[in-house]
């Protein structure tokens, strides 16, 4: 960070330049990395004290600390502008008027030893006032840039140590702004903080209830500036330990990231409240990449690119041990897997020593977080394939199916079982499906390649990493199946593959949390909306989620086999089929999640457009940060779509859509 005089920050904000800087006598610190309209500062977060002061003052370090708002300017760290002061509120107090800056005493207790004499005070009001000549510098420029400016001004305060009847967790002090004028501001913003999940604490949010706002900050604001909104923000200092300074991390990163939210909701409403600029809403958004991020995505990517999930789950004996099974029915197979190519303790370690916390903004290092973890719960899962074991950690990744899920599975197994559904013959092979498939990828101009195998499990799936398409080599499919595949398997799995291959971020190539269960959501819906849904596909991804649940309760492979085939009438290459996915490397539970996708996308999809999701291997609870994302120009908008979902008008089957519209 560079150090810059007065005059040098005043000249480099009237020209418009961004910069981040220390003022040459330490005393404030100014970021600007790009103008927007609107700022935040934390005027008590500094602890800093002359030698001089400090040699005079009864309190000890730990007693002016107890007062100070430690983590205020942590909580703005995101913000494009941000204004700090770096000196002890016992120097020189900037939310007090000249004239009683200087404390004699505070909070009950005397500070100074002598009284301080004139040319000290005279030292530490210069600092006053020039805290105020660079925020009024930074206001003038803003309003004139943009008509208007919000000020969020962030502080903290103890109550623990204080008999307050009511303490919320947020407290807006309106005494110094016009309520009316921002009713609508005031109400965004206490909306978003109200939604701010903190662990194990309820967020409550009030108005002049601990601090009426009342401070010289606002004043000087309203009284210099017609056109910034200023509203004081007191946070109870739930995020750490009043006593002993101590941060309580994992608070303070949830009001961080929340804060971040409502801030920018704020923004926006006061952006559409007064529209002097019509600004768009991603005009107020941060549109930089800062550098932290983009060392943390290329050092996750090289980490985990080749840690290929399928490659250690599927069976390396499959072919043998199907042929003794349905020879020898009492025989439970031994499966075989390949052998673990990384050290998991290793892995982790590596992970979790990414520098994380060095990517700026706080829903951006929310995702990396969600990501990293899931890979160590991923690598945990694959270190134990083949024992009993396997079965926990692939439900602590995956899940399992809830009763919602196996309800909705038994009401379409009820429904295959009514009159008028006819299966279609399967007389399309894997070579004859090859030349669909190419067809397909060529009309829908995406360079990819199609290849048959007799390694893969399923009847179709994606290469991601060498955008390929591959079809299982026994697979015989009626042509539904052909049409089902290629907008399940080329217009989503390949389609995402090749725009994550367009993004400035790796993550997306490696899959946010959630991305089979999001992925296999938006494949099925892109069947549905492509008319090729049927009883028979329905049925199968019902039997799929009852097939987990009895491996889940203790069925062994035989038991599980059996009831395919007896209570459910799949042949026996089905019903091995079905049973091998979710007893293969110890209890793989993953197949239960593509109705519950299906369910889950379609319903987003009715709600909202779910364009953001196609940018990579993304997660449904991340739409709106991918969105976000897309808006500031940090990541592009998907290139290739997915046919069924851009279609002008779905295709659409009267008996399928009245099944699927009855799911829960």
């Amino acid at each position: 960070m560079q150090t810059l005089s007065e005059t040098q920050m005043l000249a480099a904000i009237d020209a418009g330049e961004c910069f981040e800087a220390t003022l040459d006598d330490h005393s404030l610190t100014l970021k600007i990395e790009e103008y927007v309209p609107y700022i935040c500062t934390a005027i008590h977060a500094g602890q800093r004290l002359r030698d001089e002061l400090q040699a005079n003052c009864l309190l000890s370090y730990h007693e002016r600390q107890h007062e100070e708002d430690l983590f205020t300017d942590q909580l703005i760290t995101s913000f494009p502008i941000t204004l700090c002061v770096n000196d002890s509120r016992y120097e020189y107090d900037v939310n007090r008027a000249p004239d009683q800056a200087i404390y004699q005493a505070a909070w009950g207790k005397q500070v100074w030893a002598e009284p301080i004499s004139a040319e000290q005070k005279r030292t530490s009001l210069a600092k006053h006032h020039r805290y105020f000549r660079i925020l009024k510098a930074i206001l003038s420029h803003l309003e004139l840039r943009f008509g208007g400016c919000l000020l969020m001004d962030v502080h903290s305060y103890n109550w623990q140590s204080r008999d307050y009847p009511v303490a919320p967790v947020f407290n807006i002090g309106t005494a110094r702004i016009n309520t009316k004028r921002g009713k609508s501001i005031l109400q965004q913003l206490e909306a978003t903080l109200a939604d701010i999940e903190l662990p194990n604490i309820a967020t409550t949010v009030q108005r002049d209830v601990v601090f009426m706002g009342n401070g010289y900050h606002s004043y000087f604001i309203n009284r210099n500036f017609g056109n910034t909104y200023a509203i004081p923000l007191e946070i109870k200092k739930i995020f750490m330990d009043e006593y002993t300074g101590e941060a309580f991390p994992l608070v303070l990163d949830a009001i961080h990231q929340g804060l971040y939210l409502a801030v920018l909701a704020a923004a926006s409403a006061f952006n559409d409240k007064f529209k002097r600029a019509k600004l768009s809403p991603s005009q107020l958004l941060p549109t930089h990449t800062d550098r932290g991020l983009i060392a943390v995505d290329k050092a996750l990517h090289k980490l985990t690119q080749n840690f290929a999930t399928l490659s250690y789950v599927n069976p390396t004996n499959l072919s043998q041990e199907k042929r003794r099974f349905l020879s020898r029915r009492h025989y439970d197979p031994q499966f075989t897997y390949n052998q673990l190519r990384i050290d998991p303790y290793e892995f982790k370690e590596q992970l979790y020593s990414l520098p994380v916390a060095d990517i700026q903004d706080p829903t951006v290092r929310a995702l990396y977080r969600d990501v990293i973890n899931g890979y160590a719960t991923k690598a945990e899962m694959l270190s134990k394939v083949g024992t009993p074991e396997f079965l926990y950690n692939s439900m602590r990744y995956y899940g399992e199916p809830s009763a919602n899920d196996i309800a909705n599975a038994e009401f379409f197994l009820h429904a295959a079982e009514l009159p008028g559904f006819v299966d279609e013959p399967e007389d399309i092979n894997a070579e004859q499906a090859k030349k669909m498939f190419q067809l397909a990828a060529a009309e829908m101009k995406l360079d990819c390649k199609v290849s048959i195998s007799s390694k893969i499990v399923a009847k179709a799936m994606v290469d991601n990493n060498r955008k390929t398409v591959l079809i299982n080599r026994d697979a015989m499919l009626t042509q539904t199946n052909v049409n089902a595949l290629i907008h399940h398997e080329i217009g989503v799995h390949l389609v995402t593959t090749l725009n994550a291959n367009q993004q400035p971020l790796k993550v997306f190539k490696l899959g946010l949390p959630g991305n089979t269960y999001t992925q296999e959501g938006i494949a099925i819906l892109a069947e549905y909306l492509s008319g090729n849904l049927n009883m028979t596909r329905l049925r199968m991804l019902s039997l799929r989620v009852l097939a987990v649940d009895m491996m889940v309760k203790g069925f062994n492979f035989r038991q599980v086999f059996n009831r395919l085939t007896t209570d459910y009438g799949l042949s026996d290459d089905q019903a091995f089929t079905k049973t091998m996915r979710v007893f293969r490397g110890g209890g793989f539970t993953k197949d239960y999640l593509y109705l519950r996708g299906f369910r889950d996308v379609l319903s987003l999809y009715k709600e909202r457009d779910i364009t953001s999701l196609l940018v990579g291997k993304t997660g449904l609870d991340y739409i709106d940060t991918l969105s976000s994302l897309i808006e500031r120009g940090i990541i592009n908008p998907p290139k290739y779509e997915v046919p069924a979902i851009a279609a002008v008008q779905p295709k659409s089957n009267a008996i399928i859509d009245y099944l699927v519209s009855s799911i829960k």
